[in-house]
């Protein structure tokens, strides 16, 4: 049973990367509150299937060994770590997988889809005791580094990243430390190129080159609204406020979504504290939701789930916490790293959402 249902993970897995791609998107943003704080947040979609999305606690020495192609059941081939910091991720489908985390010195890791674009090294079996699935990497670079040049290190002296299934998509990734510095990883042709992201935003396709020169094309945009002008003896006046944002893409689209989450981010104002700009972030990020039934041909919806976006996450990487809610839960939940002793948690997965169901509060009138 055991061998049967790692199989079957990994074939949804693939498919997530591989046959469906339409219905597998994220968005990622960026903000920092007056305190100092910085706040990372993000959505992660997929219309194909509930996710089955877990949180998993990892304390400080537990080992795990990497899945690579050709693994079945419990055999897992690659090389094995040792987590040096504890850490908590939000794993999809498998609790190794871990999709968004943060360790208890401050690194966030998250991957995105990257179809089309990226292309890691062939794998090559001499090499499994350096070599780790690209969807097991966050999870590798949060128990092991405690700074971007550690990630650095880590990607280009330690490792080799493969994809489990040569047939699915490659990924990319956001990492950002402590001191607000932040990256991001794409492997094109073999070849790890990073790139600082002082923007914050990330989707998915193209690359983050081209995502940032886009970004130009929209020059015209800007808060606020714009004023009455003439055309000849034609007097034209916006309809109401915001008409300083026409223009902008509303498709879901990785280009769009990217436009939308750099104006969103930087035209929002900076509130004082962390605990309200995680709440700005999952105001600005409700813009991103993807309802189900956008991404497929009409009466072809795959799944009976609410929302192609699964659950959205905010991590303060400053006081070591991450929030997150759910397509069935909108409740913000929280887990404190601060509040866990690493040397002494056992390692363990729990489901974000102990019932599938939006909590109902009902009014009671007196």
């Amino acid at each position: 049973m055991a061998h049967k249902t790692f199989i079957f993970a990994i074939a949804i897995v693939a498919a997530i990367f591989f046959g469906f791609r339409q219905a597998n998107a994220c968005t990622g943003i960026t903000l920092e509150a007056g305190d100092g704080s910085h706040i990372l947040a993000r959505t992660i979609e997929w219309g194909g299937s509930d996710l089955h999305s877990n949180y998993v606690i990892v304390p400080r020495g537990y080992t795990q060994s990497s899945i690579l192609p050709g693994d079945t059941g419990s055999i897992k081939t690659g090389m094995s770590f040792s987590a040096q910091y504890g850490y908590v991720g939000l794993a999809v489908e498998q609790k190794e997988f871990v999709a968004e985390g943060l360790n208890e010195v401050g690194l966030s890791a998250g991957l995105f889809y990257f179809p089309n674009y990226g292309k890691y090294e062939q794998f090559n079996p001499d090499l499994k005791n350096s070599t780790i699935s690209d969807l097991q990497l966050v999870s590798y670079i949060l128990g092991t580094c405690k700074t971007i040049d550690d990630v650095k290190h880590a990607i280009t002296q330690e490792v080799h990243i493969v994809a489990i299934d040569p047939r699915a998509s490659t990924v990319h990734w956001r990492f950002a430390d402590v001191q607000g510095h932040q990256i991001v990883l794409e492997i094109i042709d073999g070849t790890p190129r990073f790139y600082d992201n002082k923007l914050g935003v990330l989707t998915n396709s193209p690359d983050f080159n081209w995502q940032m020169t886009n970004l130009n094309n929209y020059v015209n945009l800007h808060p606020g609204s714009s004023g009455s002008r003439s055309i000849g003896s034609l007097q034209m006046s916006p309809f109401g406020a915001g008409s300083g944002f026409l223009g902008i893409p509303g498709d879901v689209t990785p280009p769009s979504r990217f436009i939308r989450a750099a104006f969103y981010q930087t035209s929002s104002p900076k509130l004082q504290t962390a605990w309200q700009t995680v709440k700005q972030c999952f105001q600005i990020l409700n813009n991103f939701d993807i309802p189900i039934g956008i991404e497929f041909e009409q009466g072809q919806i795959p799944a009976d789930i609410p929302s192609a976006t699964q659950w959205t996450s905010a991590t303060d990487i400053t006081n070591k916490m991450i929030y997150y809610r759910t397509m069935n839960n909108s409740t913000i939940r929280c887990i404190d790293l601060k509040e866990i002793n690493f040397n002494t948690v056992k390692y363990h997965a729990e489901s974000l959402d102990k019932i599938n169901d939006q909590p109902l509060e009902y009014i009671t009138i007196d």
